[in-house]
């Protein structure tokens, strides 16, 4: 155990003292786009029984069968390091019921939490085989966080929807409609994404463990070649690097994703482990679940009304700064907008009489007069295309 006791019929884990969190709401290590989102649903009359209902539609019992069939479920006899590290999750958080985890045997890592009713914990082989001990406690902590908060009935929601957007793809306007509700929850499971890392955070205490993960899940199980610092490089560069196209292209590559790409995971965890919220949660200042009925809806979309406007602020993306200065009032949109795609075509010469004494008509969109030369565009057409995506 996190603390060397056994309590609530937790077994004992031999490992280095961590600190318990009794009765924390989740709402201590959610990100603000995300507990916004949850708080309103939470407070929406009559929510939990339209979900309820639509049980019977959605293929939760079929995944909870494929599971039990087709996988091995973990115990005291199965993984039992496994059930060790789930239990001492789950008794760190204080999440008094442990669900059931399951390894699936699939080469790709990856983890899961889904379910209505119950939560149900999803890990692969690839991912139990490609981290260690510490790492492998980080992610059971992401995902009993998961479990925590509820995410794991808006994601099955998110994988029926998914599949339903197939089903119909050949319907008109039901397939757009669908895939709207579908992007929107992208969108919030991107962010639950990263409230998710700081439990997981919370449970291991270990933040070298935790960018250790990410970098493989990244890259693959060669510690040997790979270094933290230049990893988080990786996501400043990613960040503040290339011109609108290359905003546009970061927007267009992350919608079909469930998951925020890894560097960028890395920096945002870095950035709370670094933050007066944590330390505050480590000293044992946080929330309380008993508390939850009495969060204000206004107060957490301000707070996420807030976040977004911060990120944009202190934003390095050539878009953020954009949207930033023209909020702050900066004028000449259409120039900024030009340089920012690096002119809108190829270098255009001069007029006749101008400085190189050639002929040439002005690059498009400039004024001037007798004697004067076009400023040259970018002679570029364009950025190169994304890497794929990985979930």
């Amino acid at each position: 155990m996190a603390d060397g006791h056994q309590s609530n019929g937790h077994e004992q884990v031999p490992s280095r003292s961590r600190r318990r969190f009794p009765g924390i709401s989740s709402r201590a290590y959610e990100h603000p786009a995300d507990r916004s989102a949850l708080v309103a649903l939470r407070k929406l009359s009559g929510f939990d029984t339209v979900f309820k209902a639509l049980s019977g539609l959605l293929p939760e019992r079929s995944l909870r069968l494929l599971f039990l069939s087709d996988s091995v479920r973990v115990s005291d006899r199965q993984f039992a390091h496994l059930n060790d590290m789930l239990r001492d999750a789950c008794y760190i958080l204080d999440l008094e019921k442990v669900p059931p985890m399951y390894v699936n045997q699939d080469p790709n890592p990856n983890a899961m939490c889904i379910g209505l009713d119950e939560p149900i914990i999803v890990v692969t082989t690839g991912l139990v085989e490609l981290l260690d001990e510490e790492e492998m406690r980080a992610v059971v902590g992401h995902e009993v966080g998961h479990a925590l908060s509820g995410h794991s009935v808006y994601r099955t929601v998110l994988l029926f929807l998914t599949s339903l957007a197939v089903r119909v793809a050949w319907i008109p306007l039901g397939n757009l409609a669908i895939m709207a509700i579908v992007t929107a929850l992208r969108e919030w499971f991107r962010k639950s994404e990263l409230s998710a890392d700081r439990a997981g955070l919370l449970v291991g205490q270990d933040l070298t463990a935790s960018m250790r993960g990410l970098m493989k899940i990244a890259g693959g199980n060669h510690l040997h070649e790979m270094n933290v610092d230049a990893f988080l490089e990786q996501a400043d560069e990613y960040e503040a690097g290339g011109d609108l196209r290359d905003s546009v292209l970061k927007i267009m590559n992350v919608l079909p994703r469930s998951h925020p790409f890894t560097t960028v995971r890395a920096a945002e965890l870095k950035k709370w482990a670094a933050s007066r919220d944590y330390q505050r949660i480590m000293d044992g200042h946080y929330p309380r679940r008993d508390e939850d009925k009495d969060t204000s809806v206004r107060d957490s979309w301000r707070e996420s009304a807030s976040s977004y406007a911060t990120h944009v602020r202190t934003s390095k993306d050539p878009l953020m700064k954009l949207v930033n200065d023209l909020a702050g009032g900066a004028g000449d949109l259409g120039g900024r907008v030009r340089r920012g795609f690096g002119g809108f075509g190829a270098s255009q010469p001069g007029p006749k009489g101008g400085r190189d004494g050639s002929e040439g008509s002005e690059g498009p969109g400039r004024s001037g007069g007798p004697g004067r030369s076009g400023s040259p565009g970018d002679a570029s057409d364009g950025g190169p295309d994304g890497p794929g995506n990985r979930d």
